[in-house]
């Protein structure tokens, strides 16, 4: 490890000069430090490995009770030996699907389309009209979702990226290099996601909130592709961790 961080030192010094002058920033010794953090936060993170799509549902749909903070969520039952579900959704594009899914709020809905996934990270991409709709009246009534556990509250060091990128819809997803795709994406709705450069209960990617349950805080999108800290409570619901922050700051070298 010690030896691959040595190799890309070099690297970055060799290439410092190249990288400078393809910033706008007049300031070059500071976005320097900021590429410079970004890529050595990449080396302290453990790999995820590759983000990939995948065809899971090839048409079917999934069932189960919206939720629409702090960003779109299908809440999936538990269905004999799988687990019970927690999904996040975005739209195609740069854009989320808060519009389509707030009529939904509380209720029974049916989501169709594609899974982008990357380690814990999973989030599906729906379609058409037809992949976001209340659920048919006659279905029998889902079982009362899971009670939210509360994990306390953590200090973390990481990167926020876009959900749908960072998963694997592009490459890169993550990074100085994906930042302004990262705002784009952020800005138009795609869940914002943490990637933390240590685990909370084997979990390296979450959902971002702010501290009272709301989309995350305005101030954070600026910080996207950057090493950050970030402080505030998590919480479980189903599979999906969420990162309710309550207060932040630019990792050292930034």
């Amino acid at each position: 490890m010690l030896a691959g961080i040595f190799i890309y030192i070099l690297i970055f010094l060799r290439l410092g000069p190249v990288i400078s002058s393809a910033l706008r920033d007049t300031d070059l010794p500071i976005q320097r430090m900021r590429a410079f953090g970004s890529l050595a936060l990449s080396l302290n993170t453990e790999s995820p490995g590759a983000g990939s799509y995948a065809d899971e549902l090839s048409g079917e749909h999934l069932i189960g009770t919206m939720e629409v903070k702090p960003y779109p969520i299908l809440r999936i039952p538990a269905d004999g030996t799988k687990p019970a579900r927690a999904i996040m959704l975005a739209g195609a594009g740069k854009f989320g699907v808060d519009d389509r899914a707030l009529p939904l709020a509380g209720k029974a809905a049916q989501a169709g389309g594609i899974f982008v996934k990357r380690g814990d990270l999973v989030m599906l991409l729906i379609g058409g009209e037809d992949d976001l709709k209340a659920a048919k009246p006659q279905m029998p009534a889902l079982p009362v979702t899971s009670a939210v556990e509360n994990l306390g509250r953590w200090r973390l060091t990481g990167e926020i990226c876009d959900g749908k990128c960072s998963a694997g819809a592009m490459k890169p997803g993550m990074g100085l290099a994906h930042k302004a795709c990262a705002n784009l994406c952020i800005s138009g709705g795609v869940p914002p996601v943490f990637v933390s450069t240590a685990p909370v209960d084997s979990h390296i990617f979450f959902l971002l909130a702010s501290k009272d349950g709301g989309p995350m805080p305005a101030a954070l999108l600026d910080k996207a592709g950057l090493p950050v800290v970030l402080e505030g409570n998590i919480e479980r619901r189903d599979n999906l961790l969420i990162f309710k922050v309550d207060s932040f700051s630019e990792e050292p070298g930034a």
